[in-house]
């Protein structure tokens, strides 16, 4: 494995790069850009690179479907660290091009939902078409492709393009959640607060199936964070569920809602425990009553002593 080598989301200029230098680890790391996030991923799972940063949830359009579904599927990944980057985009056009110009406009499909407003304000017959990223769009109105594309004002100087326009976005304050992802192995340690992330497959479709794992974590105190669903290509109505939750594996209350988990799912994928970006410790609130490690310990002695004929 390369140990010095970490992949992203690519090409060079995209949000996922800015993500990935804001990390102290990266200045010693080679950051190779790849043209997707399954490939970023896959890079991962052959060994050639020690870790990769993808983009995972937007808030404002949600979960990134890509990045969900190859950590719920193929050989098994773990996360490591988040990281949340502010989210604002640029207009970047070529040289000497006014916005009157604009026929037609680029970006990543997850930057459509946050420009929609504007572009519906500013350039209402514009042509919107995907591209594989943000910093690609750059790249593609760079050849003449495009007129315009949605990326961060830092990709302007890499493609040689001008921002047209800067601070674009809807919504206030938007955030896009990015993880550092390796193979398998020990969790991030415990900080007292941290996230755990897992995907769980429901082993029917009945009445009350999703209530069921969702007392999982009500039973324990367990504040779940995110919940989306996620088809399994199995056929209509069979979905899998991706899930984030407060705590750390090494939380008794945590540990005893995956092993719960595991008994009444036909299978549980463990993404990892690591630590919440952003959010200290001492900041973090009082469990609820009776989902303390001390109070967990406690109950499992007084079940011990009543096993032993010893309880009061």
């Amino acid at each position: 494995m390369s140990v010095s080598r970490y992949t992203y989301l690519g090409p060079e200029g995209t949000f996922t790069e800015a993500a990935l230098r804001t990390l102290p680890e990266a200045a010693t790391r080679e950051l190779v850009p790849m043209v997707s996030v399954p490939a970023a991923l896959d890079a991962v799972r052959s060994g050639s690179a020690a870790a990769a940063l993808v983009p995972i949830e937007n808030s404002v359009e949600g979960g990134v479907t890509a990045t969900l579904d190859e950590l719920a599927t193929g050989e098994p990944l773990m996360i490591y660290r988040e990281v949340l980057l502010p989210i604002a985009f640029a207009l970047l056009v070529r040289p000497g091009t006014a916005l009157a110009d604009v026929k037609t406009v680029t970006g990543h499909p997850v930057a459509q939902p946050q420009v929609r407003n504007w572009l519906a304000a500013h350039l209402p017959d514009a042509q919107w078409e995907s591209a594989a990223s943000n910093a690609d769009g750059a790249r593609l109105v760079q050849e003449g492709r495009y007129d315009a594309a949605f990326a961060g004002e830092f990709a302007a100087a890499r493609y040689g393009l001008e921002p047209l326009v800067s601070e674009i976005h809807d919504a206030e304050n938007a955030v896009t959640r990015f993880v550092l992802v390796g193979r398998p192995a020990r969790p991030a340690a415990w900080t007292g607060a941290d996230k755990t992330s897992v995907v769980i497959w429901l082993g029917d479709d009945h009445p009350g199936a999703l209530l069921e794992l969702l007392q999982e974590y009500a039973a324990r105190g367990v504040n779940m964070m995110r919940i989306e669903s996620r088809p399994t290509g199995q056929g209509m109505g069979r979905y899998c569920f991706s899930v984030d939750c407060e705590g750390h594996i090494n939380d008794r209350r945590v540990a005893s809602v995956l092993m719960g988990l595991k008994r009444i799912c036909p299978k549980v994928r463990f993404l990892g425990s690591y630590p919440r970006a952003g959010v200290d410790p001492s900041m973090v609130g009082p469990l609820r009553p009776g989902t303390s490690d001390d109070e967990f310990v406690a109950a499992a002695e007084w079940v011990a002593r009543c096993q032993d004929g010893r309880a009061a």
